[in-house]
């Protein structure tokens, strides 16, 4: 039995969330450009059980993620699941069919009824509580295809909400034009903070919802990471190139993170369920998306989703 945690409503979706929901991008594996080397399958059913378990109603994945991969582990992780949670997938990037592990955007009306149908068949479910255009083109006028295309998919069911990710104003209010929006998946955390101001003010503007990914900025800033584990990532991990993960700046993350531990400590909190709470203190922000591999990660963060900061700790984190 599962402890009951509090749920938000999602935007102008039909969708009630916790606070966190689970990230599947990095149990996708690390066959593709963007991968976190080779992962456990076992072991990121187990994480997937345990969140569901902690009361997490939410996971979010995508059809790139080890190209359909991270899919079938959590259609396999929720075989059987009676109070099943909802399953949010994204569409728009696809294999660029070089056998080279690159992604290459594609939002045209085929490419999405086609991704859809494969995801629908991959998760093993009759209809997708949230699909997703995970990023835009460099054309804006592409929007217009896609996002009609979206619209269809929900006026046939095989969805029940659509959304964006990784839109910035302009290209939302592009969208806006054919249909409402029901949220933005927008990189979000104390080291990605580009999105405050103009972007979600403008989903606090047209009630949109806003799912933060990478809060922990891909495990950063979870307390777990160190100097030493950083340096010796695999090379088919992607953040082993990423210059977060290296110097000048792996330094003064890593001085970030002990504020996050001082103010963690008086709460019996982890740096990283304070980092989570961090980008959880804005309204706008309905719910972040938190990765797990293991079940003892998940029992590491789940803390974040009833923990709230004090101002004055918010201004110590911020230094």
């Amino acid at each position: 039995m599962h402890t009951a945690l509090q749920t938000r409503r999602l935007g102008t979706t039909d969708l009630d969330i916790t606070a966190i929901g689970f990230g599947a991008w990095a149990i996708g594996g690390g066959d593709w450009k963007f991968g976190w080397g080779d992962q456990d399958d076992a072991l990121s059913i187990s994480a997937i059980r345990r969140a569901i378990e902690h009361g997490i109603n939410w996971i979010d994945t995508a059809a790139v993620y080890g190209f359909g991969h991270s899919e079938e582990v959590v259609a396999r992780a929720l075989d059987g699941i009676r109070e099943r949670p909802y399953v949010f997938t994204k569409c728009g990037l696809v294999p660029s069919g070089k056998n080279d592990g690159e992604p290459v955007e594609n939002i045209s009306r085929a490419s999405i009824v086609a991704e859809c149908e494969a995801s629908l068949r991959r998760l093993r479910v009759e209809a997708i509580d949230l699909y997703q255009i995970h990023w835009p083109t460099d054309e804006i006028a592409d929007i217009d295809e896609a996002w009609s295309a979206m619209l269809e998919l929900k006026t046939s069911g095989k969805v029940r909400n659509i959304g964006v990710s990784n839109f910035d104003v302009d290209e939302m209010r592009r969208a806006e034009r054919i249909a409402p929006i029901g949220s933005l998946q927008p990189p979000y955390s104390l080291v990605k903070r580009k999105v405050e101001g103009g972007i979600l003010e403008h989903c606090r503007e047209q009630n949109i919802g806003v799912i933060a990914y990478a809060p922990m900025q891909s495990g950063l800033l979870s307390g777990a990471m160190t100097k030493e584990r950083a340096a010796s990532l695999p090379a088919n991990d992607w953040r082993s190139k990423s210059p977060d993960f290296t110097e000048p700046k792996l330094t003064r993350n890593l001085e970030l993170v002990e504020r996050l531990r001082a103010v963690g400590a008086s709460h019996g909190r982890s740096p990283g369920e304070v980092a989570i709470a961090w980008t959880l203190r804005d309204p706008v922000v309905t719910g972040a998306i938190v990765g797990g591999r293991s079940p003892e990660q998940v029992d590491g963060v789940i803390g974040a989703a009833s923990f709230r900061l004090k101002p004055e700790e918010i201004a110590q984190i911020e230094g």
